[in-house]
């Protein structure tokens, strides 16, 4: 009988020169992974490089003994060593499988490598260290699923996965099959490894998201866009804050979801809606349920009531965990909010106590403030009604506008205002004070932060805006920053009869609002001009994260800007050449001196022609300053993003994914982390044009 023949490597690979016997082995590097299940798919995710030290340092030490815990992902999941487990910190996830890994194999899907099992990885390095060893190669090993192993020498090495057989009565592993390439250590697979998180956490931030359980357009929960919107600011750190983090001035910033959704749907509501909900077009009927109806049952005092109880919790809970796990933690906190989201921690915000000291220091801010702004307003009075050369007048008296609506035509004479401008004057006082009076009849809306003549505009005033009635919580912390992201705020605060905020009117325990928004997302509305109703102008023009505006819109405004040009040219030579055509006849002795003439009035005429013509504020560089009130703290509010080329072909086609493009941007991440760190004195290494 002839001997059998050792088993062949795949065709088509040459096989390598064996190696001489009694080579130098070196022991394999190993690298640490979590299994990630999605949609029952396992995905093999390696640990950072930072993260698998760590658990390597503790392996090593030999600290598997029961209840050894290590910290990894920033801080957000820790690794029950001893139980091989990765457990979520601060929300509610499945625990993941840990490998300590040395091998690996190809799978069959997606081609990405998989880790064999500790126990096996150790048969596997075993048998190879002899190999290396004696130089005996070809060698075959049995897996615990019965699947054959070749090392045929250090370059190749297969995984023999067996095709099924009708025979049943063949139970010896086989090396037939489709062969799959098999790997030692980590460095030699396709994958990238993460450097790890800055452990300096600077600020704190929590993110509320808004209806239903699914944040993008992805289907994706809270937890997963968070991960994304972290991972986007780790990014612009790098990029943007270079010279800070080689200073060690600049850490991170920790951003960690709040769920509301899970608990409202867990109040037995899903059940009472299922029973009245009819069985046509079922999934669209039960998206609706899940989504949509969250807006209602904001709207509803009693769910309304287990929604801000749930967020604020929450959010108080999230914070306690971090002040434990992180006691020498001394930055700041903020909260950001996305969609309806943000409406909840405004109606929070709002309903928050300020201190007595602060109320009191806010209280002089507000005098200050409205006595200057006061005289500013006068003279903005003045100039409508086209009175600014008495400006001077009423500054030397100090009159704000409160004071003007109570003066009296005597008052006027010995201010020495002549008659006709003081005719003007007393017409607009009584056409104020008639509209005042009827907007204080009963069930007329009132102004969000209204106030009494004392001038308390710190204090939030509960009356007119139409909050669903609620007792609102107290947060255990101040937030620096409140940021909104596609947000409704301005609509609600509409549909609830608020006309106007009062521009002294600021958060009682939040000084930073931003109202950050796409320009096609269909749920975000604007609230400066809430604040300053009389004036028409543009929200603020994200910078684009690498430092210009993106092509399409520059395209656009040069061809605006050139169009406007052409219009005005075209239309001062046809003005001149029709005066030129209609001038009556002339002497021709005078015709040298006439033409002269014409000249200088063509060009004095053709002057204010073309200022006339001016270009929209769309293109214009530079505008003045607005002033927007106290709610963010004198700074503009309303933040637009640059809408991408793709999107701007068909702005209804891309309205969805307006409003649900937040978690990816940089220009917005950018915008948030510029805002915290500018708290802490700290700028960016290159200002980007048209920032504040």
């Amino acid at each position: 009988m002839a001997a059998q023949e050792p088993p062949r490597p795949p065709p088509g690979s040459a096989e390598p020169l064996e190696p001489e016997p009694g080579g130098r082995y070196e022991a394999v590097v190993p690298h640490w992974f979590y299994c990630k299940v999605t949609d029952t798919r396992e995905r093999w995710v390696p640990f950072s490089a930072q993260d698998s030290e760590r658990l390597e340092a503790a392996h090593g030490a030999g600290k598997e003994q029961a209840g050894v815990v290590v910290p990894t992902s920033g801080g957000r999941y820790d690794v029950h060593l001893r139980e091989r487990r990765r457990v979520a910190v601060y929300w509610e996830e499945e625990a993941a499988e840990v490998r300590r890994c040395t091998w690996f194999y190809k799978g069959d899907k997606d081609n990405k490598f998989i880790p064999y099992s500790e126990a096996f990885s150790e048969e596997l390095e075993e048998a190879y260290m002899i190999a290396v060893t004696l130089g005996e190669w070809k060698k075959k090993l049995e897996s615990p699923n019965r699947e054959v192993i070749i090392l045929h020498n250090p370059k190749l090495m297969v995984h023999y996965h067996p095709v099924a057989s009708s025979d049943d009565w063949v139970s010896t592993p086989t090396e037939q099959g489709r062969p799959r390439t098999v790997k030692r250590g980590v460095e030699n697979i396709a994958v990238e490894i993460p450097s790890g998180e800055p452990l300096q956490i600077d600020h704190l931030v929590f993110v509320v998201h808004g209806i239903g359980p699914a944040c993008d357009i992805r289907f994706r929960s809270i937890v997963q866009c968070v991960n994304d919107f972290r991972n986007v600011s780790l990014s612009m750190l790098q990029s943007h804050f270079r010279k800070a983090q080689e200073q060690q001035q600049v850490g991170r910033v920790e951003f960690l979801p709040v769920n509301w959704h899970s608990s409202l749907h867990s109040t037995g509501v899903d059940v009472d809606l299922e029973r009245i909900t009819l069985p046509s077009i079922n999934r669209l009927r039960h998206f609706i349920n899940d989504t949509i109806l969250d807006v209602f049952f904001y709207n509803s005092s009693t769910y309304c009531q287990t929604i801000v109880d749930t967020v604020a919790s929450e959010m108080n809970r999230l914070h306690r965990l971090f002040l434990q796990r992180n006691p020498r933690f001394k930055g700041g906190v903020s909260i950001a909010g996305h969609s309806l989201g943000s409406l909840i921690l405004f109606d929070l915000l709002t309903n928050q106590k300020a201190d007595p000291e602060e109320k009191e220091r806010c209280v002089q801010g507000s005098r200050t403030a409205s006595s200057m702004g006061g005289i500013e307003e006068v003279k903005e009075i003045l100039k409508k009604l086209e009175l600014s050369e008495y400006c001077d007048v009423f500054e030397k008296e100090k009159m704000d506008r409160q004071a003007l609506l109570l003066c009296t035509e005597n008052n006027l004479k010995e201010m020495g205002i002549p008659l006709g401008p003081r005719m003007k004057i007393l017409h607009y006082i009584s056409s104020e004070t008639g509209m005042k009076g009827r907007s204080s009849e009963p069930g007329s809306p009132s102004q969000l932060g209204d106030s009494s003549e004392d001038g308390r505009s710190c204090q939030y005033r509960d009356v007119g805006l139409g909050q669903v009635s609620a007792n609102y919580p107290q947060l255990n912390y101040k937030p620096s920053i409140f940021f909104a992201f596609g947000s409704p705020i301005g609509m609600f605060l509409t549909v609830r009869g608020v006309k106007r905020i009062d521009p002294n009117y600021s958060l009682p325990t939040c000084k930073g609002f931003f109202n950050i928004f796409h320009p096609f997302d269909p749920v975000a509305y604007r609230i400066e001009p809430m604040i300053v109703p009389e004036m028409e102008f543009e929200p603020m023009l994200l910078p684009h994260h690498k430092g210009r505006k993106r092509m399409h819109l520059e395209l656009k405004e040069g061809l605006t800007r050139m169009s406007v040009d052409l219009k005005n040219n075209l239309l001062g030579s046809l003005r001149v050449a029709w005066q030129s055509f209609t001038r009556s006849p002339v002497l021709a002795l005078e015709a040298g001196s006439s033409e002269a003439e014409a000249e200088a009035e063509a060009g004095t005429e053709k002057q204010p022609d073309t200022k006339a013509e001016e270009p929209p504020a769309a293109v214009k560089e530079e505008s003045p300053p607005i002033n927007v009130g106290r709610l963010n703290g004198g700074n503009r509010i309303d933040y637009v993003l640059q809408e991408k080329p793709i999107e701007s072909f068909n702005e209804y086609l891309f309205a969805l994914q307006g409003h649900l493009c937040y978690w990816e941007s940089e220009d917005t991440v950018l915008l948030v982390l510029k805002e915290i760190y500018q708290t802490q004195g700290i700028t960016l290494d290159q200002p980007l044009p048209g920032s504040q």
